[in-house]
């Protein structure tokens, strides 16, 4: 009996052996089901069935090895739904894998038996439902892994939405105890760092909110309207050096010319300056200044932050700008740092790609680390 016609007549049976043999997988599943734990198995046997007897040259075949040309999948399929309910109730993508290892040697074995000799039919079939079977799975990892970092983005823009209300309590707090008039200087000194430290929690709890907001479907979003470039950075600047007292910042202006103004969205772009100072400080190092260059070009502005501190090799210079990737300690040379939430140079390079700009980064032992922003001054008709 061909594969795809002794799956669909022993369906029963195969789901039974599935069952027994999906009990030996999770042991510590004992609180769900068994009818959940299969609850699109049958479905998905009638797919695989299906699958198996459609058509394909040996041309398709390669190409669908390959995951080139791979059957379309708007996400209504059995094995793409097994893949979001999976991780709905909490099973790991490894016990998903698990799950299709378990149908699959089940299949086989069960069929095997009434096979009399390895034909090149019965090779062909094997294939065929191996193919079949790859298929759904990738389908349900796909799912699982879209469900998962959907609910890991919900949780990130919430938790950032929360936090806003109690970092503006500690911020106040902050600036009261930073009053001459209130206290000794003790006093003053704490709540001078408290301010630093909330605002340092403040810029990776809003970074933390773009972030949500892009992931989850939003669009970053700017107003713009006439804004003078060179107050952008200046403020920025002024904020970077309130939240590291301790490094020295430095304002330099390239060029001739003074006229910084153009059609931005002036709290987006001190948004961007701000994350590439602070992103300098902390991988900066302490021996040396931190500079933020500006000039101005005939239909754009330029601006530059630069440090000196580990070089960046190139191979990580385009993946450092990708959400959640987070550089190295400067001073210990592995690890994240401390503190950091590695959506910095992403949200920097969203804002400017929406203000139809571009972000680059170059690192070398002479030059040092350096970002530059190039922003059109106004935008295209």
């Amino acid at each position: 009996m061909k594969l795809s016609a002794f799956i669909i007549a022993n369906r029963s049976e195969i789901l039974k052996e599935w069952d027994a043999f999906a009990r030996t997988l999770f042991p510590a599943s004992t609180g769900k089901s068994m009818l959940a734990l299969r609850d699109h198995a049958a479905q998905i046997l009638e797919e695989l069935s299906a699958d198996i007897e459609i058509p394909q040259t040996a041309k398709q075949q390669a190409d669908k090895s390959k995951g080139i040309d791979a059957i379309a999948d708007d996400g209504n399929s059995a094995a793409a739904i097994h893949g979001t309910l999976r991780q709905y109730i909490g099973f790991t993508l490894g016990q998903v894998a698990a799950e299709y290892r378990a149908l699959r040697a089940t299949i086989l074995r069960l069929w095997l038996k009434q096979i009399t000799s390895v034909s090149p039919d019965v090779a062909y079939d094997m294939i065929r439902f191996n193919e079949a079977l790859d298929q759904a799975l990738a389908q349900s990892i796909e799912t699982f892994t879209e469900r998962t970092e959907q609910t890991r983005d919900t949780f990130l823009a919430i938790l950032g939405h929360d936090l806003r209300s109690p970092l503006g309590a500690i911020s106040i707090a902050g600036q009261y105890l930073k009053k001459i008039t209130v206290g000794t200087a003790d006093t003053q000194s704490a709540g001078a760092r408290i301010v630093a430290s909330a605002s340092s929690m403040t810029a990776m709890v809003n970074d933390l909110l773009e972030y949500g907001r892009t992931q989850l479907g939003g669009e970053m979003r700017i107003n713009r309207r006439r804004a003078d470039a060179m107050k952008v950075c200046k403020a920025a600047l002024d904020g970077a050096v309130a939240a590291h007292p301790e490094c020295v910042f430095e304002l330099k202006i390239a060029g001739d010319g003074d006229n910084f103004e153009g059609d931005f969205d002036g709290d987006r772009l001190q948004q961007v300056f701000a994350n590439l100072l602070d992103n300098a400080f902390h991988h900066g190092s302490a021996e040396r200044n931190i500079t933020l260059t500006a000039r101005i070009e005939p239909d754009s502005i330029i601006v530059s932050v630069g440090n000196f501190g580990s070089i960046i090799p190139a191979h990580k210079l385009q993946a450092i700008f990708d959400p959640l990737v987070q550089l190295t300690n400067v001073v210990t040379g592995s690890g994240p740092m401390p503190g950091r939430s590695g959506l910095g140079l992403f949200i920097a390079r969203e804002i400017t790609l929406a203000h139809g700009g571009t972000i680059v980064a170059e690192s070398s032992k002479e030059l040092g680390t350096i970002f530059t922003v190039t922003l059109p001054k106004f935008v295209p008709v």
